[in-house]
């Protein structure tokens, strides 16, 4: 089982290393109903914000619900998650009665936690940004947003909230966490090993913890020798656990890559679905499918119950299960790349989202999680090559765009070649919807006699045509689907679907 949750603190007294943030958001608690004010904890991934907010709510009696806010970004979703939550007044299986007025209403309060709320970036969320801001305004419930960077957040949100800073953890408060650890597992150490795992983490208790359970890992007792060679492999990225579970490890060897990994399953789950398309076909496809929705499943518990114990289950299928579904090892490079609804400052993923956001009517955060992955897969390496270009032309994509969505390499040939053909489609629309308006124009000295010989001029070709030049990529698609945009109902199965996104 994963350490660092299974040793999380329960009460904000086991909170280490920022005592001062601890007693800061302790009183913020207790005096919540004089002041109403959400809170915003912020600081470097890995110090104890999230487990703070949990601490409290159970040295509070509260009930919690989190919401991952980079995850659920447009402002009707996030109203509808976290503002029903922060909108009731009374929960259903609240404590007893006390008899205490003050008292049971304390205890009948519901935490609302929006993680990774910096994440939240203005107008290309639909509003997530905004509904933030109203619901901690509105609430009636308490609220922790919990953030890395304080000031990547809206003044406005800013202004409205309490704000805490917790601080990196001094190596002279991790070092008695890894001891206490080492106490209650029953396993021998080199205090030396320990000052080593504290002062290599910069700070990070998390990753501190993760060090000594690899270090610990079939060894009798934590030495330096064993630091050096047990610690998390620090050369191993996202990207080469992907390559790890995907491509080359034993399942038993992927858990452990699992491990390595300064990821929560829930961010492993969908590294590994985002990418998986790109090594795995048939029926071994099919299996990892079913160890991905088993870890779903996991997930779904640990979100409902926030038990996360569960966690460990999840992470068993996402590795070790999606591993053992691949027929021997694959060679060869792969192009991975992050999750398509990630939260991402990434230019190019925002802007292939912002446009199909705009073209279809849906929000970016749909975009992102629904319809760029169907893309990806309809278009896989620039195949069908017809369906590719018409993409790219209904979309107005370059180069980076289009190998962004196929995984292909931005400077081949194909995607060149695609972009160019993408190009040529879209002027052609714009000249068919031009009709005949610049056909044969005549010199301006001659329009007088020109128009007295004409019943109709030909400028009102273009007064009810306001077309945009979306409209014939879309048609384009339709063909390339197997019909047209006025016979949807003929479309070839296999890609029926698509012209409606487009």
């Amino acid at each position: 089982m994963d350490w660092t949750e299974k040793y999380r603190p329960t009460t904000l007294s086991e909170v280490r290393g920022n005592d001062k943030a601890r007693d800061a958001f302790a009183k913020w608690g207790r005096t919540w109903d004089d002041h109403r004010k959400a809170v915003i904890l912020h600081g470097s991934p890995g110090i104890g914000k999230t487990s703070a907010a949990h601490a409290l709510a159970n040295d509070m009696g509260w009930e919690t619900v989190e919401l991952n806010a980079s995850d659920k970004r447009t402002g009707d979703v996030i109203e509808r998650f976290a503002g029903r939550a922060a909108m009731n007044a009374t929960l259903a299986g609240a404590a007893e009665k006390t008899g205490d007025e003050a008292t049971d209403r304390q205890q009948n309060r519901q935490l609302v936690v929006l993680d990774e709320a910096d994440n939240i970036h203005g107008n290309y969320d639909r509003g997530g940004a905004s509904a933030i801001t109203k619901l901690v305004k509105q609430s009636e419930q308490p609220i922790v947003l919990i953030a890395n960077e304080f000031y990547d957040m809206s003044r406005g949100l800013r202004k409205a909230c309490q704000d805490i800073e917790f601080r990196d953890v001094s190596a002279r408060s991790i070092v008695p966490v890894l001891r206490d650890i080492c106490r209650r597992e029953g396993v021998e150490y080199d205090s030396d090993a320990l000052q080593r795992i504290a002062e290599e983490n910069g700070g990070d208790l998390r990753g501190a913890v993760n060090d000594l359970q690899a270090a610990a890992e079939g060894n009798e007792k934590v030495t330096v020798e064993s630091v050096v060679t047990g610690s998390r492999d620090r050369s191993m990225g996202i990207f080469a656990f992907l390559d790890a579970v995907l491509k080359e490890q034993e399942p038993r060897d992927a858990l452990q890559s699992s491990y390595a990994v300064d990821e929560t399953p829930d961010d492993l789950t969908k590294w590994i679905e985002g990418n998986i398309t790109k090594v795995y076909e048939g029926e071994e496809l099919a299996r990892a499918y079913e160890f991905l929705a088993n870890a779903d499943r996991w997930l779904g518990r640990v979100r409902a119950t926030q038990n996360y114990s569960y966690w460990r289950y999840a992470g068993d299928n996402l590795a070790a299960g999606v591993a053992a579904s691949r027929d021997g090892t694959k060679g060869g490079w792969t192009r991975f790349g992050r999750p398509q609804f990630w939260p991402s400052s990434d230019k190019t993923a925002d802007y292939v989202a912002r446009k199909i956001a705009e073209q279809s009517g849906v929000s970016m955060d749909t975009a992102r999680r629904d319809v760029i992955p169907f893309l990806a897969t309809m278009t896989h390496h620039c195949k069908p090559r017809e369906l590719t270009v018409a993409m790219a032309a209904a979309y107005e994509l370059e180069a980076k765009h289009v190998s962004f969505v196929t995984g292909s390499g931005e400077s081949t040939n194909k995607v060149e070649s695609i972009v160019e053909d993408a190009q040529a489609l879209r002027d052609e629309a714009m000249e068919e919807h031009s009709g005949s308006a610049f056909e044969g124009a005549v010199p301006s000295d001659e329009e007088d006699s020109q128009h007295e010989d004409e019943s109709e001029p030909s400028a009102d070709v273009g007064a009810g045509d306001d077309v945009d030049d979306i409209d014939d990529a879309e048609a384009a698609v339709a063909d390339a689907d197997g019909g047209t945009v006025e016979d949807e109902t003929e479309t070839d199965d296999d890609q029926s679907g698509l012209s409606d996104f487009f």
